[in-house]
Parts: structure tokens; C-alpha cells; sequence
């Protein structure tokens, strides 16, 4: 993996352990609902991830679009379906999505180097 993609798993994972050594039952029955509901159900994962990802780019938290093109790419999303993806995130979210696209390139490309 590209230094990017290892800084960004490396810092979730380290805060994620910190957040749970104190988190109260509410903040742990948040952080599991936030990953069962990415689990297969209706909607495969794959779809769920992308859903994910355009909303993620449109509330534009980087973290949360660097998380979700992780698991886009675990997920099997190809190249034509992620432009697909961002197509769409920029028509919701308008030009102030812009820089956000440019910085979800980036992470896409180093996330497909590693292929």
C-alpha cells in the first residue's frame, strides 16, 4: 500500500483502540451499528460501500471518504463504477465537492497501485 493508505489505516486503527479502552455502551452500540450496517443484507456490500461513499463526499469528511474507498475497493468497485460514483456525489453535492473528488482521486489511485 501506498504511504497514504498505511498513514490513514495506521491512525484509525491506533484512535479506534484509544476511543474503545474509555468509550461508554452508547459510543460502543454506535460504532458496531455503523458496521453492521454495512453487512450484507438487502443491498450487498459493494452497493452499500458506494452509497457510503457518495454520502460521505458530499457531507465532505475526508476521513469517511478515504474509509469508504477502502472498502470500495475490498468490495471489487471497478474504475468505470467508481467515476460512476463520483459523478454522482459531485451532481448532489455541487462545486463544493471539487476539492474533495480531487483528494478521492488520489487515494483511489494509490489504493489500485498496490494491485
Amino acid at each position: 500500500m501506498g504511504k497514504l493508505v498505511e498513514e490513514f489505516d495506521a491512525y484509525r486503527t491506533k484512535m479506534n483502540d484509544r476511543i474503545m479502552e474509555t468509550a461508554n455502551t452508547n459510543i460502543k452500540r454506535f460504532f458496531a451499528l455503523d458496521t453492521t450496517s454495512y453487512a450484507e443484507g438487502a443491498l450487498d456490500v459493494k452497493t452499500k460501500e458506494m452509497l457510503g461513499l457518495v454520502a460521505s463526499m458530499v457531507l465532505r469528511c475526508d476521513d469517511c471518504i478515504k474509509y469508504h474507498l477502502g472498502k470500495c475497493f475490498e468490495a471489487g468497485v471497478k474504475h468505470d463504477e467508481m467515476n460512476e460514483v463520483f459523478m454522482i456525489a459531485n451532481l448532489v453535492g455541487g462545486s463544493i465537492v471539487i476539492p474533495h473528488y480531487r483528494r478521492a482521486v488520489e487515494y483511489w489511485d494509490e489504493l489500485n497501485e498496490a494491485k
